[in-house]
């Protein structure tokens, strides 16, 4: 016999037993480690992300700001130029009721010669005096309505001059604050 035979049955099997928990304790401790280090990782990912969405944030929070200064200085510029524009338009419209008044003292003017016409034409003979008359009443005539449509022509020119002047003034701040 030798000595595989003089050792007993069982005492092979405890062999066996003791072999293979020997070597499943080993996968669970490589198990174990692989774990860890999967842990670890999960850990560095985890402080990789939140330091990624914190500088994310900060970001954003960074080019709202901007974003909102930006906003107000072109509010603060259209603003500006809105207030210069209406100051002219109000200076203009006080130009424009001077003429009108100026003007209407004009017509009352046309209106007394004619009439100061008409009565001196009076002495005059039949022929002359419908002549006379009729050239005064037509030039008269034009001569206001001319006046009118000057006037009406003029107000409508001064408030569009200077609204297209606050419009180029607007963008042209916005443009060059941009530049800067």
């Amino acid at each position: 016999m030798t000595w595989l035979g003089a050792v007993p049955a069982w005492c092979w099997w405890l062999i066996a037993l003791v072999l293979v928990a020997g070597g499943q304790q080993y996968r669970v401790v490589l198990a174990d480690g692989a774990a860890a280090d999967a842990r670890a990782e999960t850990a560095t990912a985890d402080k990789a992300l939140a330091d990624y969405r914190l500088e994310v944030a900060e970001r954003d929070r960074r080019a709202s700001a901007q974003a909102r200064t930006e906003e107000q200085r072109r509010q603060a510029v259209a603003d500006e130029e809105g207030e210069n524009a209406r100051q002219q338009l109000e200076l203009a419209q006080g130009r424009a009721a001077a003429a009108e008044s100026a003007a209407g003292g004009l017509r009352g003017e046309i209106a007394r010669l004619r009439a100061g016409r008409s009565a001196t034409c009076g002495a005059i003979a039949a022929q002359q005096r419908q002549a006379g008359t009729s050239a005064v009443v037509v030039l008269g005539g034009l001569l206001e309505d001319a006046d009118r449509m000057a006037g009406s022509c003029s107000a409508a020119l001064e408030r569009s001059r200077i609204a297209g002047l606050a419009c180029e003034s607007i963008v042209d701040g916005m443009n060059r604050d941009a530049d800067r």
